[in-house]
């Protein structure tokens, strides 16, 4: 009982306190309590232990594939090893883009705020980690999940981690790979969508007043994304592919110039930044202040969980879209390494330097997530700076849950079969959710989407160690592939 009660009082404290305020109502208040509840109960410190212990297994049994196959990677993107025979509906790239348009997200402008604002400078270090661990985790459930995907009578292709337990484990697995195929479609409507459109119109909001003197409700931003995202979705994964292979390329390159930029501005303060960052990864510096135990232990947390949260590593959720792919199962596994390279080691560290160079993260207390990425480009760039950021924010939102729509569809075709109208069911909550993000208190919907990200880790991460060996018979039949290529 006394383990009980020091887990739910200040959770309840903070429902009294919410209830409290008059701005508030009991429906909000209720929210909040759920979603600070459910977020504790996942992401305690056997997640931490999962992440951190798989990736180091994956990394270490595939001999750091991490540097061994990272120029390989490049050359499977550039066409090289294409086959024409290889089943699937899109190209590598297309694969790729389409996986990173999820990953490449608000994780990288507000993720990477929220990760420093609790957490500190340290903080950064253990997104590193998340992402370079990331890199072999991804290699090995991308691999996993073409080896076991399935074709549909449309000759669609059908994979990620719920196909990968079912016919990798066996049917005795199947409610494993039910729950997993649940925690996606909750994933879905909250990391993938309530969360974009929250941040989305959060920034959008203060922009059209800061700029226009406007007071535009949050909803009308929710209402017009939802529109935009419906036109996208009746399309499938060929027009998903489409639109996040144009979008990708270009939001990345204009927003590490931008970002690049700010750190030329500040170049004498970048040594010292990564001397903060190395310090408060070991001595647990919080952005408020002080050393403890418990302080390095958020730290880490949120380095963590921000780093896994934006590049998705361990979710299997990317394995959906890499599924499409013509490719054969150890080559598109291979092409997968790369994002979380790119989203976690380059976007969101060029984010984080540019927050901490400029010292926006302990002048603005008051402020997290886009908006204080927002007030970091403001700082150096004016009023224009902040417009880049509330573009920026749109692209990364309208990517993100125009892909994870696809992912939330591929858990309604294993728990339904090929039904359209249960699909037609999910795509209308779907985008009523883009809706609902745009209205709800943003801490709340943070941690809510972070429990639903949190549970589909579980399930996928027990598979890929079950199944490992059979991961690397398809690594060593794509290595005898290659060696043909080339004799």
């Amino acid at each position: 009982m006394g383990f009980l009660s020091n887990f739910f009082n200040p959770h309840l404290v903070q429902f009294e306190e919410c209830r409290a305020n008059i701005d508030t109502n009991i429906v909000e208040c209720s929210f909040n309590l759920f979603a600070n509840i459910l977020e504790h109960l996942v992401w305690g410190p056997h997640m931490l232990f999962m992440i951190l212990g798989a990736g180091t297994v994956f990394t270490l049994y595939f001999k750091f594939p991490q540097f061994r196959f990272f120029r390989l990677a490049l050359q499977i993107v550039s066409g090289k090893y294409d086959n024409p025979e290889d089943k699937g509906e899109i190209s590598h790239f297309k694969a790729l883009c389409t996986a990173l348009s999820a990953t490449v997200g608000l994780g990288n402008i507000a993720g990477v705020a929220i990760a420093i604002t609790l957490g500190g400078p340290g903080a950064v270090f253990w997104m590193w980690v998340a992402g370079f661990l990331g890199m072999a985790t991804k290699f090995t459930e991308v691999t996993l999940a073409l080896r076991y995907r399935n074709e549909d009578s449309a000759k669609h292709m059908h994979g990620g981690p719920m196909f990968t337990i079912l016919n990798g484990l066996g049917k005795n697995w199947k409610p494993v790979a039910a729950f997993y195929a649940f925690a996606c479609i909750l994933s879905s409507f909250g990391a993938g969508n309530m969360f974009q459109s929250n941040q989305m119109s959060s920034v959008l909001v203060q922009q059209s007043a800061n700029m226009f003197g406007l007071e535009i409700p949050s909803l009308v931003f929710g209402i017009t994304f939802a529109t935009l995202a419906g036109l996208v979705l009746i399309g499938g994964i060929k027009r998903i592919a489409d639109v996040t292979s144009f979008i990708v390329p270009f939001m990345v390159v204009v927003y590490f110039i931008a970002a690049l930029g700010i750190l030329t501005f500040n170049l004498a303060e970048i040594p010292a930044m990564f001397g903060h960052i190395f310090h408060g990864a070991f001595n647990g510096t919080a952005a408020v202040g002080g050393f403890s135990g418990a302080v390095f232990k958020e730290v880490l947390k949120r380095g963590l969980q921000r780093g896994t949260f934006s590049n998705e590593a361990g979710m299997g959720s990317s394995a959906m879209a890499h599924s499409a792919a013509k490719s054969r199962p150890a080559e598109e596994g291979t092409v997968a390494l790369l994002e979380p390279f790119i989203d976690t080691i380059v976007v969101c560290t060029i984010t984080a330097l540019a927050i901490l160079v400029t010292g926006s993260w302990h002048t603005n207390p008051g402020i997290t997530g886009s908006e204080l990425t927002a007030f970091t480009f403001a700082k150096e760039y004016g009023q224009m700076g902040a417009a880049l950021v509330a573009f920026m924010v749109t692209l990364f939102a309208f990517s993100t849950i125009i892909s994870w729509s696809y992912y939330g569809e591929q858990g309604i075709f294993f728990l339904f079969g090929e039904n359209q109208k249960a699909i037609t069911i999910y795509r209308v909550l779907f985008l009523c959710a883009t809706v609902a993000g745009s209205y709800f208190q943003g801490g709340a919907v943070v941690k809510l989407s972070d429990a639903f990200f949190g549970l589909m880790a579980f399930p996928n991460l027990i598979a890929c160690v079950l199944l490992l060996k059979f991961a690397k018979l398809e690594v060593n039949d794509f290595a005898d592939y290659i060696k043909s290529k080339k004799s």
